[in-house]
């Protein structure tokens, strides 16, 4: 039994989700896999019970949620020797084939071709493992949809840090660091089952970053995407090379008004705003605003980090390329420099709305994953959603004179002197 608030109850609900994880390699266990959770909700307004007007389709939408959230959760708890690149492959055509009734189709670009095709950054990271790197773009694209939305997940496996090897303490949970295209498989599958109404993108850069006679080099110099080239100083910082391949491929090949990364990017997103609070950036106030409102709406947490090109960017120079990957003082805002790299691949006059959610810590507690990013993605893009219970959570941003803003305000501008 819940009691909450009318506006807790997706919230409230998704969070049931989180409370069952999936995923358990257990001899023995009397626990019961399929068991069936039935939840009650005592809806309070003024201080009095009511009684709470849902429909079957907000049902739905609340069991949908919860899948989803449990799918994304057992994608990151699941080993990589079992979870790798061929097998999270699996995972989003099986999705896909759920779909395919709703008109969900796919692209999926692996191995070789995303060096032919020029993926260095997606390339470049996952060569040296067996399984091979691969872009899985699922497609959603309904009659009468006026914009393009596009959420790109970083899908690492696992990262032992490449030939900037991860420490022993640091390296096991890293299995964990596809949490972003997880919540991104998640998100698409509610979204689309939801009636949403706009065209919809969801990319998954899945890569695992390891080691090799072929693996990348400190001092290697790889042109991504973008057509950009970046000297790699640390093969550690690998997930902004693949999300910086996915956006660019969201705007070049997909023609997105809106694409939003969603990663566990660095770990200085927790010391920056917490285990429970993600670290988002946008180019649009309005939008960075939003992704707040969302996060509290949808019990995915997120808070704003400084976005200030002009101050942060130059922690990339080159002296040989358009840039590095990792910056030049680890002191100097790291969550937001992380960002800046994947905004300057997409490009800092990118006319559309970019954001950046940095989910390292609240994409698990503990030793379990959260499912992160299903909710938060939902209420964020509620205004797209057939569902009532999405659309009264969409935050909304007014300007002075009471209209909606979020379309109309000017993206921030990069200054340099």
């Amino acid at each position: 039994m819940i009691v909450c608030e009318r506006d807790d109850v997706y919230a409230s609900g998704c969070a049931v989700g989180r409370c069952y994880p999936l995923y358990s390699r257990k001899t023995g266990s009397s626990e019961k896999k399929d068991k069936i959770v039935n939840v009650e909700f005592l809806v309070v307004e003024n201080g009095s019970l009511v009684t709470l007007d849902i429909t079957e389709d907000e049902i739905n939408l609340l069991e949908d949620s919860c899948s989803a959230i449990q799918l994304t959760a057992r994608i990151v708890d699941a080993p990589t020797n079992e979870m790798n690149t061929d097998a999270f492959v699996e995972e989003a055509r099986r999705i896909e084939q759920e779909l395919k009734g709703f008109g969900v189709t796919s692209t999926i670009i692996r191995g070789e071709d995303l060096r032919v095709q020029g993926f260095g950054g997606l390339y470049g990271v996952g060569k040296a493992a067996v399984h091979p790197p691969a872009l899985v773009v699922l497609k959603y694209n309904p009659a009468g949809a006026k914009k393009s939305i596009a959420w790109v997940g970083k899908g690492i496996v696992y990262d032992t840090g490449g030939l900037s090897i991860k420490s022993k303490t640091a390296m096991p949970g890293m299995k964990a660091d596809c949490g972003g295209a997880a919540a991104v498989l998640g998100a698409f599958k509610v979204a689309v089952k939801a009636g949403f109404k706009d065209n919809l993108y969801g990319i998954m850069c899945m890569a695992e970053n390891s080691v090799a006679s072929n693996a990348t080099r400190p001092d290697d110099v790889h042109t991504l995407y973008s057509g950009k080239t970046v000297e790699i100083n640390n093969t550690d910082a690998e997930g902004r090379l693949v999300l910086a391949d996915g956006v660019v491929y969201a705007n070049r090949d997909l023609k997105c008004d809106i694409i939003l990364d969603i990663c566990t990017l660095t770990g200085a997103q927790g010391i920056a705003t917490g285990r429970h609070h993600a670290s988002h950036l946008s180019s649009d106030e309005d939008w960075e605003h939003k992704v707040s409102m969302a996060g509290r709406s949808s019990g995915d947490l997120s808070f704003p980090a400084v976005y200030c090109p002009e101050f942060h960017f130059t922690e990339f120079n080159s002296s040989v390329a358009d840039m590095k990957n990792s910056v030049a003082d680890r002191n100097n805002a790291q969550p937001s420099c992380a960002g800046l790299f994947i905004n300057a691949h997409l490009g800092f006059d990118f006319p559309g709305t970019w954001l950046h959610v940095d989910m390292a810590h609240p994409a698990t507690v503990g030793e379990r994953a959260t499912g992160y990013g299903v909710a938060l993605l939902n209420c964020l893009f509620g205004d797209s959603s057939s569902r009532k219970m999405l659309q009264d959570l969409a935050p909304v941003i007014n300007n002075d004179n009471g209209n909606r803003s979020s379309q109309t305000s000017q993206p921030k501008k990069m200054r340099l002197n």
